[in-house]
């Protein structure tokens, strides 16, 4: 019995431990009916934790449906309110409408005079924006932006100021556009820094500082150095940068200086005479490997015969001091062959003419020396010219498989590059063409005197003979 009641008393505390009643677990069961009363107290703490928590749930509950009515009250509030703004807009649509309409009406012929100025100034915007005078007056382009947005409103009104100030604007580009002004600005160098400069502005045509052209760009608000000044084959650098500067430094008077007479951002006609490549960015850029190899062929060439030139220069020199002299001197081709007549004196006529006839063939390779190189580089270089087009001809053709005949700008290296070596082996050719032919009447020229004086010996042997005879 004592056992039983044992396994009783331990499982009853095992699932009040369990449970986790903390008054009940601190205690001890020393009998059956102690352990009967300390559940019996547990159950009567935990039926108050019950009433406690259900009280407390009931009580939340009640605020939640006093929240909820609150709640929906608003709700309806809001409709009411939403409904009566909507008849309120609805309303105000029906006022503007009307306030338009009488607007429209007072306004009248002025609606077609505010239509012809917004299209005014919006004529006149391009011409601001790309005019130089606007460096000097900032701000006017912004003015027309407001003054074409409130022209084109239908509920703004264009006060008389306002388009007197426009008008003004204008006024100011046809005076401006006429005088040739000094002020100080700010320029952008090329290198990106800005600094305040002297600017002389030539109407609306061109502006000047320190001898450099300057170009305006609206974006960008200020005048800025172009990036590359008139120079080249197509205009006298020095020239133009001195009339610039003489403009500068003079205060009155008339003063010659070059202008851009389209005006406008620099001047379209300046930017693509100083855009345009000198001849020998022309050849640097376009004339690819055969073009440098017919340049290199064709300085060769030129060399060589200017050499051969002088040499034969020299020679025609001494042969024509040989001519005036009775006495053979070998530093001369004809003192030369005249000496060979002296060494044989009773040669007979047809022994002194082959003699004669050798030593002038000794003679000839060497006035004749380097004259077929000449010719060679005179044929071979317009050759090269036409290999160089067909190459580019490929590479055009090659490019038109790959991106199409869309885009003229991609062919046209290839085309450069064609064009660049014809004109190069064309180039050399001519003037080889007419060195050939100088250096070559100069050898011949000189053959022939050998010539004419050799069978002037021989008619003289003969004349003898026969006197002789």
């Amino acid at each position: 019995m004592k056992t039983i009641t044992k396994y009783i008393s331990l499982s009853i505390s095992a699932l009040l431990l369990l449970s986790g009643g903390s008054a009940f677990a601190q205690q001890q069961a020393t009998s059956l009916s102690d352990l009967l009363d300390l559940v019996e107290q547990d159950k009567v703490a935990e039926s108050a934790e019950y009433t406690s928590r259900e009280q407390e749930f009931q009580s939340a509950a009640s605020r939640q449906e006093e929240v909820l009515t609150t709640t929906k009250n608003r709700v309806v509030e809001q409709e009411n309110l939403q409904s009566q703004l909507s008849d309120q807009f609805e309303a105000n649509e029906i006022i503007i409408a009307d306030k338009r309409e009488a607007l429209r009406d007072r306004r009248g012929d002025l609606n077609e005079l505010f239509g012809t100025l917004q299209g005014v100034a919006g004529d006149f915007m391009s011409t601001f924006s790309g005019s130089i005078i606007s460096a000097q007056y900032p701000g006017r382009t912004e003015y027309l932006d407001e003054f074409i947005e409130r022209a084109g409103s239908s509920t703004e009104q264009l006060a008389i100021e306002e388009i007197e100030r426009f008008w003004f604007f204008m006024q100011q580009e046809m005076t401006e556009s006429g005088n040739v002004v000094k002020y100080s600005g700010t320029v952008a160098l090329p290198s990106g820094e800005t600094t305040n400069r002297s600017i002389t502005r030539i109407g609306s045509f061109n502006a000047i500082s320190e001898g450099d052209y300057l170009s305006y760009n609206a974006d960008i608000g200020h005048l800025q150095v172009l990036p590359r000044q008139p120079t080249g084959s197509l205009i006298n650098r020095g020239e133009v940068v001195g009339r610039a500067i003489a403009l500068e430094n003079s205060s009155s008077g008339i003063t010659k200086v070059a202008i851009d007479p389209t005006g406008g951002i620099g001047g379209q006609v300046l930017a693509n005479l100083i855009n345009f490549p000198t001849v020998d960015e022309q050849v640097a850029n376009n004339s690819g490997p055969i073009g440098f190899i017919i340049i290199g062929v064709g300085i060769v060439g030129i060399f060589v015969a200017l050499v051969r030139s002088l040499l034969l220069t020299i020679v025609a020199m001494k042969v024509g001091r040989q001519l005036k002299s009775d006495k053979p001197s070998k530093n001369n081709p004809l003192g030369r062959v005249l000496a060979v007549a002296d060494a044989n004196p009773n040669a007979d006529t047809e022994t002194l003419e082959l003699k004669l006839g050798e030593a002038i063939l000794q003679e000839t390779p060497a006035l004749e020396r380097f004259l077929t190189l000449i010719k060679i580089i005179a044929t071979v270089a317009p050759l090269m010219g036409l290999l160089g087009t067909v190459t580019g001809m490929i590479q055009v053709f090659q490019q038109i498989t790959v991106y199409g005949a869309g885009d003229p700008t991609i062919m046209a290296g290839g085309i450069s590059v064609a064009l660049m070596t014809t004109v190069l082996g064309i180039t050399v050719a001519i003037p080889m063409v007419l060195m050939h032919t100088w250096v070559k009447s100069k050898s011949d020229d000189i053959i022939h005197i050998l010539e004419e004086q050799a069978t002037g010996m021989i008619a003289a042997k003969a004349e003898q003979k026969v006197a002789t005879q």
